[in-house]
């Protein structure tokens, strides 16, 4: 890096407006739903959208602008005569399905002296450092929580008003060097069709970073690949009181194939790093037809084939039982690796962890047991690593994020720019 031309926000007086942001978009609901067919999945995550893009438009981003499917794009224009790559920082708007996220009713706790934390609204929900770690590195910062009854929607609105607070900085710093930038935000990442209908040519980037990870200083640049496998279990129905010999029910297959996975292992509550796993997800079935869904974890493509087979081989030990029955075994690609994509481009990654460590953060790779927008982003043609947010215990009543970490997270934003600037000629 060149040390003497760097610039370093630190100098500057940042003039946060990203814990304000946040408060208020975690009030709005923008809950997805993978039953549905529609893009986004929820009209409600257009609610959303449209108050960004107003906000987008106040600063002076005169191109923003929310599409038809619920994508919000935008300009920051260059400000160097350098030739600088574009760059893109990209934050998803939904909440997931897993959870509430209907009226959430954020709380500041300020200055975390390290007790307990009840949630007013449901006094069961107890936030101890006992069972979230982290909350030892947030001594005296300011955390936010929701109330006990719902998700806080930090995943990824922390995200969201993050890259949201950098733009301000921007369209008022221009002081701060840095080439043309594009923001993306998007609906239905929480399940797993963030990228569907991104228009990479309209985006027009050459490299992105999601900022949707968790502890200060945290930088993924490997996701699980991904797959889903649905079976189609299509049994033989009869009359109760005249089936024998003729009924096979498909509920039953579907509980004799589920009864044969591995109680010990490849599961996600049996599993830690870099293993992989089955995991059936939803079950429906009557006495003729039943359906599993399952997703299909690994970190390589050729782990993910193994269990595939794995399961295969018990549906087809299973069905033995069943010789008049039948199973579809439908295997769906849904996203892949991003680290075979990013090794082509190690100055992506390398810029982001000198930006890290110029916002004086200590760095910590990581590689992330799930996926991002930008494992899909990846492959699409936008090399998109994934940075942290400040977001914890994502997809429950006890999410948590604090004012500091969201704070540091915009500085590496800001000092990522930079660096861009700096490297280019």
């Amino acid at each position: 890096m060149n040390q003497v031309a760097s610039q370093d926000t630190r100098s500057f007086d940042i003039d946060h407006t990203v814990t304000e942001r946040f408060l208020r978009y975690v009030k709005i609901d923008t809950q997805s739903d993978a039953h549905s067919p529609t893009c986004p999945s929820t009209e409600k995550q257009k609610d959303l959208g449209r108050v960004l893009v107003q906000e987008l438009l106040d600063m002076g981003i005169s191109d923003a602008h929310l599409d038809e499917h619920g994508y919000i794009y935008a300009t920051i224009p260059a400000n160097t005569e350098k030739k600088v790559p574009v760059i893109c920082f990209c934050a998803h708007m939904d909440t997931s399905p897993d959870c509430s996220g209907k009226d959430v009713k954020p709380i500041v706790h300020k200055n975390y002296n390290g007790q307990d934390i009840i949630l007013p609204d449901d006094p069961s929900q107890v936030l101890r450092m006992s069972e979230h770690p982290d909350l030892k590195d947030q001594i005296g910062n300011d955390l936010i929580t929701a109330s006990g009854t719902t998700l806080l929607g930090a995943d990824n609105k922390a995200g969201v008003a993050e890259i949201m607070d950098a733009a301000q900085y921007l369209m008022t710093h221009p002081t701060v060097k840095h080439g043309k930038i594009r923001l993306l935000f998007t609906p239905d990442e929480e399940i797993g069709r963030g990228a569907d209908k991104v228009d990479i040519d309209k985006l027009g980037a050459h490299f992105g970073y999601t900022m949707d990870g968790e502890a200060l200083g945290c930088l993924e640049d490997e996701t699980f690949s991904a797959d889903s496998v649905t079976l189609h279990i299509h049994g033989v129905s009869a009359h109760p009181g005249f089936a024998k010999g003729k009924l096979e029910s498909a509920v039953k297959i579907a509980s004799d194939i589920l009864a044969r996975l591995p109680k010990d292992g490849l599961s996600p509550e049996t599993t830690a790093g870099r293993e992989g796993f089955i995991h059936p997800v939803e079950v429906k079935g009557i006495v003729d037809n039943a359906r599993i869904d399952f997703i299909i974890r690994d970190f390589t493509t050729e782990g993910l084939e193994a269990h595939e087979a794995y399961l295969k081989s018990i549906v087809d030990e299973v069905m033995k039982d069943y010789p008049r029955s039948k199973v579809d075994f439908v295997v769906k690609e849904q996203y892949r690796n991003m680290k075979y994509i990013l090794d082509q481009f190690p100055e992506v990654v390398d810029h982001a962890e000198e930006a890290i460590r110029r916002a004086g953060i200590e760095l910590k790779k990581r590689s992330i047991r799930g996926g991002t927008d930008g494992s899909r982003l990846s492959y699409m043609g936008l090399p998109c690593p994934n940075i942290f947010a400040g977001e914890h215990a994502f997809h429950s009543k006890q999410e948590w994020v604090t004012v500091q970490d969201m704070q540091k997270a915009v500085e590496t934003i800001l000092h990522l720019v930079m660096v861009w600037e700096e490297e280019s000629a």
